[in-house]
């Protein structure tokens, strides 16, 4: 690894509006590394990446690139200084030839025209270099994922990219794929490229870095060598782990104390499964019974959530309700069947902003009716009210938009709208994310009081400790493979982080 950095930054800070994304980051990347940067949701990683490459400029601090001084005004700025970018979603164009992709905007030409002859052969060459072979001529749309992904990259050395980013690069790979891409990186590597990987896969972050950056709220938490640094004590460092608090450790206590309903699953899943998107996956869930989704951002929580409520179709495995085999092709099939859904981004998939409080909570009852029986107005307004009252939801009244309210009461109205549906199962993807912590408790009192009903609840959170706290039995998911079952009386939060760190089994 050559001696100073190629890529650096001194105390670079960031805001938005009410949201100080970076703080006196320190960062450096040297040529002939694969350095990972790692951090949960929000620890800042593609703010820090945007500010490298001249998506937004930084408030404060210094960037330096082979130790001078620079300010990129734009993305086009950092890529003529030979910073590349890679992200998650292939920024190509996939009705144009392999061959057109990779020097596009830079054709060669010969006699005022097109060299198509040298453009092929070129881009044959650089593909080659990647120890990938395929007809160049053909439409990028023809190849799988993977290989455009690797069309990618030689399209960035090609130019002769001196730092090449890349942003989830693995997250629609599979295990074989990522083996390829990551022989390909290391290849690279070799040849003195500086490599900035961010992913959320620990097993990947592992196989692949020389050095690990830490990010956590918006802050550099530390920069470590791979060989150094265990992978609990990676974990530890991303969700800034301290140890339970007494209040949780009694919460726990009572919970693991308590019966723990109708023993017989509700939902059986045996091997359901998606190409590129999760692994097969066994789970039984029980009226009655909390089963949470521990790991790590990327790990399969929201993938598993997502199959479950057909919102992404399977192609591998079954699913089982009542002890009946289903089919879930659609989210239509999975409310028939009694399940609700309050997703992981309820701005986005979840609530309509300026739709008022009384649709937002009716609207999934009324399309499971169907939209030719129409909920009327009155019988709207008088089960808004009902659930306002039960959830203790602050509004000005059932007509105010959603929009306007606090992210607490955003969730708890999600939660209304599923139990207007009286459904037999729930599942809650991060359902406490964004909001204080007294919301926090009391919708985690809600959807305790629900199950003690007899509800069927799929809970999945970031905060191990509120997992631990309310689970009767916990699955613990690491690289969209569940790789452990724990039951509430043997699990506790460290014993949770050592299995989602790969530490025991």
């Amino acid at each position: 690894m050559a001696a100073h950095a190629i890529l650096e930054t001194t105390g670079v800070s960031k805001s938005f509006p009410g949201v100080r994304a970076l703080n006196q980051v320190d960062f450096r990347l040297f040529p002939g590394e694969i350095h990972t940067l790692m951090g949960q949701n929000g620890a800042g990683k593609s703010t820090l990446i945007n500010v490298l490459t001249g998506v937004h400029a930084h408030d404060a601090g210094e960037i330096r690139l082979d130790g001078k001084p620079v300010s990129f005004a734009t993305p086009l700025e950092a890529e003529a200084a030979g910073i590349r970018t890679l992200y998650q979603e292939i920024n190509l164009c996939p009705n144009l030839s392999v061959a057109e992709n990779v020097f596009a905007g830079r054709q060669p030409k010969r006699r005022g025209a097109i060299d198509w002859k040298t453009i092929n052969a070129r881009a044959a060459d650089a593909l080659a270099a990647l120890n990938v072979t395929l007809d160049v001529t053909r439409s990028l749309d023809a190849y799988p994922v993977a290989v455009q992904q690797m069309v990618a990259i030689a399209r960035a050395v090609s130019v002769d990219a001196r730092v090449l980013i890349l942003d989830e690069p693995t997250s629609s790979l599979d295990d074989s794929e990522v083996a390829r891409l990551f022989a390909v990186l290391r290849k690279l590597r070799e040849s003195g490229i500086a490599i900035l990987f961010v992913t959320h896969f620990l097993e990947q972050t592992y196989a692949v870095s020389d050095r690990i950056t830490v990010m956590r709220n918006g802050e550099r938490e530390g920069e470590y060598l791979a060989k150094d640094l265990p992978m609990t004590q990676l974990v530890a460092k991303m969700v800034g782990h301290e140890g339970m608090s007494e209040r949780l450790e009694r919460d726990v206590a009572e919970r693991k104390a308590a019966p723990t309903g109708d023993a017989r699953p509700f939902v059986e899943m045996r091997g359901v499964s998606r190409r590129g998107l999760m692994n097969p996956v066994d789970l039984d869930i029980a009226q009655g019974q909390i089963v949470g989704l521990a790991g790590l951002l990327g790990s399969g929580r929201t993938e598993t959530a997502r199959l479950l409520f057909g919102a992404e179709k399977a192609d591998g495995g079954e699913v089982s309700i009542g002890g009946r085999r289903v089919k879930l092709r659609s989210p239509h099939d999975a409310v028939r069947h009694g399940i609700g859904y309050c997703p992981e981004d309820r701005k986005k998939e979840g609530i309509i902003a300026d739709l008022p409080l009384r649709e937002n909570i009716v609207l999934a009852l009324q399309a499971r009716r169907g939209w030719w029986r129409v909920i009327g107005r009155a019988k709207q307004r008088e089960m808004a009210d009902r659930y306002i009252k039960l959830l203790g939801i602050k509004a000005r009244d059932a007509e105010q938009p959603i929009g306007l309210l606090s992210g607490g009461n955003q969730q708890k109205a999600l939660l209304a709208r599923w139990l207007a549906t009286e459904p037999k199962m729930l599942i809650l993807d991060e359902p406490t994310r964004g909001i204080d912590v007294a919301a926090k408790f009391e919708i985690m009192d809600r959807v305790l009081s629900f199950c003690a009903k007899g509800l069927a609840i799929l809970f999945i959170s970031s905060e191990v400790s509120e997992v631990v706290r309310v689970s009767d039995r916990i699955a613990v998911l690491r690289d969209r493979r569940k790789v452990a079952e724990v039951t509430s009386d043997a699990a506790s939060e460290d014993h949770v982080y050592r299995l989602i760190a790969g530490g025991e089994r």
